[in-house]
């Protein structure tokens, strides 16, 4: 049995192509379950998301896993007349441990260290448990993967680092002002960016959030999306000296909050911080702001710094990440080669046991009554031979686990002790 994986990713095919690969969570069990009809298929999962769609199996040893998955593929209607091959990766045995254990790291993504492969890479396994797609060799993969992605959390500081600007914003704010508890926070301007801002400000525990836009059905729209306030465009500025974080993104062509304006605000303030987050080009706010005492203004541009200076830092840590994936790919290497032979071992072993009470039986007839210590004897004795005569091939076949040479020891075991075909050995 091997394992292997198959995919397109945002290293290899455009969001266009992605798009076509890609399986809606209401369409993941059919699938699964018409991967498993496939000959030779014994385990299946798939992983779909939006930079990622990735089919991993456990097949027979004779089977050409991309074809079986390629096959599967071309009966997927939104790839109709697509090259399917032309832009599938494929991963086998080694190749395929290390990639799914880099990717729930999260060292393919798109950004490194993001969270949310992890719990995508749970909930595809999730769902394949539940379809019975899960039980062999893939499975222990994949619960071992977990496991490395936990410790390379713990163990590097991969994840610590905003390298999103709106997550940026959120980390100086939180140097600032320490917990965000309870703190205020007024969006000007209702683009993508605030709202991404405002998102996690709401996850940081903010209060109160005020919306103003100068269209005000859009105002209510972002104000709906985090139960918060509509200000009035035009009334916005005197609601500042109780607001702790201003994040502008507005569109107008000049500045929306001056020095002298902001200076007033502090002092009716009675000088308590105040964080401003100008992510509108051109600038909202005027970068004089910056001079007044308790008044911390960062641009786009700031932000953007901020970002970079962080995906240094999570790169450095990468390469820590990636010494603990190639330690923990070894380890798992070690115990699926062991898991190989481990079928014809516990066959030969139980094979031993029978004859060995066997020939007990046969010989009780003839012994009479024994007394506890000769049965005990006896035991003693067939014990020993028998664990001497496996003592040489179950050496061997532990020895040369996982090397080309294995599998004919042990089909040449197999035959010379009449074991029995198992599945999976």
């Amino acid at each position: 049995m091997k394992v292997s994986l198959s995919g397109v990713s945002h290293n290899t095919a455009s969001v266009e192509i992605r798009e076509r690969f890609a399986y809606s969570g209401e369409a993941l069990p059919a699938a699964l379950r018409a991967m498993l009809r496939l000959p030779g298929v014994r385990e299946a999962l798939i992983l779909s998301t939006c930079n990622r769609v990735e089919l991993s199996i456990t097949s027979q040893d004779g089977d050409d896993p991309r074809a079986l998955i390629t096959q599967f593929l071309r009966t997927n209607p939104n790839l109709e007349g697509l090259p399917v091959g032309q832009f599938l990766y494929h991963h086998e045995g080694p190749d395929a441990v290390r990639h799914l254990f880099r990717v729930a790291a999260s060292l393919d993504s798109m950004v490194l260290g993001e969270p949310q492969i992890l719990g995508q890479l749970k909930a595809a396994y999730a769902v394949a448990k539940a379809e019975g797609a899960l039980n062999g060799p893939l499975e222990s993969l994949l619960t071992r993967a977990f496991s490395v992605a936990k410790r390379v959390r713990s163990e590097t500081g991969i994840g610590r680092s905003a390298v999103s600007i709106s997550f940026a914003a959120i980390e100086l704010a939180r140097e600032i002002f320490g917990s965000l508890t309870g703190r205020k926070v007024l969006i000007v301007g209702a683009g993508k960016m605030s709202e991404l801002a405002a998102r996690h400000l709401r996850r940081s525990g903010v209060s109160r959030i005020f919306v103003t836009n100068r269209t005000r059905d859009r105002a209510r729209e972002l104000a709906g999306l985090f139960q918060g306030d509509i200000v009035e465009y035009d009334q916005f500025l005197p609601r500042l000296p109780d607001i702790d974080i201003v994040i502008t993104s507005s569109g107008a062509p000049h500045y929306i909050l001056t020095r002298d304006q902001m200076r007033r605000v502090i002092e009716a303030r009675r000088n308590r911080p105040m964080f401003l987050i100008d992510i509108a080009v051109p600038r909202n706010v005027d970068p004089e702001v910056n001079r007044i005492d308790n008044v911390f203004l960062y641009d786009i541009d700031d932000l953007r710094r901020v970002v970079d200076r962080n995906r240094q830092e999570r790169q450095k840590e990468a390469e820590h990440a990636e010494t603990i994936v190639a330690v923990e790919v070894q380890r798992m290497l070690s115990r699926m080669k062991a898991g190989e032979v481990t079928p014809t071992i516990v066959s030969l072993q139980e094979q031993l046991e029978q004859i060995r009470l066997g020939e007990i039986a046969r010989a009780r007839g003839k012994l009479g009554s024994l007394t506890p210590q000769q049965e005990e004897a006896i035991e003693a004795l067939t014990r020993g031979i028998i664990s001497k005569v496996a003592h040489g091939p179950v050496s061997e076949m532990r020895r040369l686990a996982g090397e080309p040479d294995s599998v004919h020891l042990v089909d040449v075991i197999r035959r010379v002790f009449h074991l029995e075909h198992k599945a999976g050995s």
